[in-house]
């Protein structure tokens, strides 16, 4: 499951989500991590708008603070099923991470974990399914938080990530509405695997595994040494 998103540039971002509010305020980043600041695309009062949110889902504690959590992504089958998680879908808090690719990484045979970047064909700007909360502290204390949601990796996707097979949902342009607003049972039905045929992949250097680099470069496709 990818862990370190590229965010692409709010120019990109507003072209592919054309929002009644674009609030959020960001730029390009090539190497975000769980628990930073991410763009997501929501419905508020029958009107769509962007914000900023963390990446990964807080919680209020029983004795009234605010649990913060790093877990990047939730499977299809907990989104349904999971106490912690039935209040936000059953009430539609469901929202869009706009993004221009993703890192997995492949456990090779000589036991080191090889990254590599993932986006979509002709699409520079695509969007991610994610659900969302919002917590208050009682000392007042506001946070809104998110976490993607993940299905089984479609072929190219297992292939690459060998070591849980998993991978985001990618939702279709023409169903970011359907996503954001329509019904629990209609969004159910978008919780599926991006077809591989539409995606493009290739190994990229160790920097990706550093936060402290974010250019452009740790996108730029690398040789493999095929004896790794």
């Amino acid at each position: 499951m990818t862990q370190r998103l590229v965010i692409p540039s709010r120019e990109e971002v507003d072209s592919e989500h054309p929002l009644t509010h674009p609030w959020w305020q960001f730029s390009a980043r090539f190497n975000v991590a769980v628990t930073q600041s991410i763009p997501v695309a929501r419905m508020h009062s029958q009107e769509s708008e962007g914000v900023m949110m963390r990446w990964g889902l807080a919680r209020k504690t029983p004795q009234g603070d605010i649990a913060l959590s790093s877990r990047e992504a939730v499977s299809r089958d907990a989104v349904q099923t999971a106490e912690a998680l039935r209040t936000q879908w059953q009430h539609g808090q469901r929202g869009i991470v706009p993004l221009a690719g993703f890192y997995l990484w492949q456990r090779t045979a000589a036991g080191h974990a090889q990254p590599y970047y993932v986006r979509l064909v002709n699409r520079p700007v695509f969007g991610i399914a994610a659900l969302w909360d919002r917590v208050e502290s009682e000392e007042g204390d506001v946070l809104e938080s998110c976490v993607l949601i993940t299905v089984d990796a479609n072929p190219l996707l297992a292939e690459i990530d060998n070591m849980t097979r998993r991978m985001p949902v990618i939702l279709p342009r023409e169903k970011y509405e359907t996503w954001l607003s329509g019904s629990v049972s209609d969004a159910t039905q978008l919780l599926v695997a991006y077809p591989h045929t539409a995606m493009v992949c290739h190994p990229v250097g160790p920097h990706v595994n550093h936060l402290e680099f974010q250019d452009s470069s740790l996108i730029r496709p690398v040789t493999l040494d095929p004896e790794l």
